[in-house]
């Protein structure tokens, strides 16, 4: 069984529905004051969410730039993306849902794009490092 550095695509996955949940999250506090009143509207719990999102999708993104593609444009939207929803707030509370659709979507973008490379580059696939990293330097 592989593991989920050696496919990367698996976090990817992961990345994808956290990063969705997250935005869904975020979405619905406004509306359902029930969930924000509970821990599920507070802000350690949204930004240990954030948190681990971008935390699972760097180590899918390092590990198919490395293993892989050699790209790092992936990580770059993870990290914009993950950046612009930490800080969601940064137009007022009338532009959160904006801000977080954008960071959200930036995320998912970073995570999808890295899904494809994957899996159009095999080559390299059982070495520790990618060629195309060496190429790219």
């Amino acid at each position: 069984m592989q593991s989920p550095i050696d496919n990367p695509t698996i976090l990817d996955r992961l990345g994808i529905w956290i990063s969705g949940l997250c935005a869904l999250h975020c979405l619905a506090i406004p509306v359902l004051p029930l969930l924000a009143s509970s821990v599920f509207g507070e802000v350690w719990f949204e930004r240990t969410i954030l948190s681990l999102s971008i935390l699972i999708g760097s180590v899918a993104l390092i590990a198919g730039a490395v293993r892989y593609h050699g790209q790092v444009y992936p990580l770059i939207l993870l990290l914009s993306g993950g950046a612009i929803y930490w800080f969601k707030d940064m137009f007022g509370e009338s532009g959160e849902p904006f801000t977080i659709a954008v960071g959200a979507m930036l995320i998912i973008v970073g995570h999808w794009i890295n899904m494809r490379l994957c899996r159009k580059c095999r080559c390299c696939q059982g070495k520790l490092t990618s060629q195309h990293l060496a190429d790219n330097n």
